[in-house]
């Protein structure tokens, strides 16, 4: 176990590489690959290794937070010179974890694919010792999510929402146990059926739990009644293929055959739809309501 605090000045954490004994009331923390979970606490910490992610949902939150590198592949001796009291992050952070925890207590939650989210906050929060924060804040995104279906009425379970995110070389759907899907699914909304599978269905047929590469001749299975689009790449040549694949994909006389671009239901939206934490997940429901619900 890491950590060298006397017991009362600590809380001893179970987590995806160990125990830890974690500070009370932490002051200096650095977060991998968690920020919007901890910025949703109101937490700021001192480092992350997600700055560089350029995540529009979080611009606004990140003055004062030092990049610590970017790429879920953190720099240690950045980390080092931050002095940090308590490190957390998630456990598919390339990391030398005895390297951290020589540096100060640290916590990697296990982490297997997008749609855990709102288990791993729960546990991010705990070792925090923020668990009634998160409630909370869980709590006002599920009356959000409840609000959005009251607003469509029958109309929710009637509309197929279908996720399509291109890569600068392949176009993928998403499934309904992603990040975005789970917050489609919080909605009332249904989803193609295609697209209607679960992590473990997905993971037999595509060893992928929440997504799959979908081919041009299979381009119909990317068809709803509306289909919300976006594009990958956070370096700058990545996300300018991407963009390229994507004005090629809609330029593709197969694209123009879907009824929901027939229809005009095709909305483009940014990066937050594959990312993870509950900022992301109302920044979605924000999408669903400016798209979906029927001007009143």
């Amino acid at each position: 176990m890491d950590g060298a605090l006397a017991s009362a000045d600590c809380r001893v954490i179970r987590h995806a590489r160990g125990e830890t004994c974690v500070p009370n009331n932490p002051q200096r923390v650095v977060v991998l690959g968690a920020l919007d979970y901890a910025l949703s606490l109101g937490i700021r910490p001192i480092g992350s290794d997600w700055l560089s992610a350029q995540d529009v949902h979080l611009s606004d939150m990140l003055d004062g937070i030092e990049d610590v590198g970017g790429n879920d592949a953190p720099n240690i001796e950045k980390i080092l010179t931050l002095k940090p009291d308590f490190i957390i992050g998630a456990d598919y952070v390339s990391v030398n974890y005895g390297a951290l925890s020589k540096i100060a207590p640290t916590v990697l939650i296990a982490y297997e694919h997008s749609g855990q989210w709102k288990e791993f906050f729960m546990s991010f929060a705990e070792a925090l010792g923020e668990t009634t924060a998160a409630e909370q804040v869980m709590n006002d995104y599920q009356a959000r999510a409840e609000e959005f279906k009251a607003q469509m009425g029958n109309r929710a379970a009637e509309i197929d929402v279908s996720i399509v995110r291109v890569y600068p070389s392949h176009v993928n759907l998403y499934l309904k146990d992603s990040f975005c899907g789970t917050v489609v699914a919080d909605a009332g909304l249904a989803r193609p059926p295609a697209q209607d599978l679960t992590a473990a269905e997905a993971s037999t047929l595509f060893d992928n739990p929440i997504q799959y590469t979908v081919s041009r001749e299979k381009m119909p299975d990317a068809d709803g009644d509306a289909i919300f689009l976006w594009t990958y790449g956070f370096q700058d040549d990545v996300a300018q293929q991407a963009q390229s694949q994507k004005e090629k994909l809609v330029a593709d006389p197969v694209w123009s055959t879907l009824s929901a671009v027939q229809n005009g239901q095709v909305y483009e939206v940014p990066s937050y739809w594959i990312g993870d934490g509950p900022i992301a997940a109302n920044a979605v429901l924000d999408d669903l309501f400016k798209y979906l619900v029927e001007p009143s």
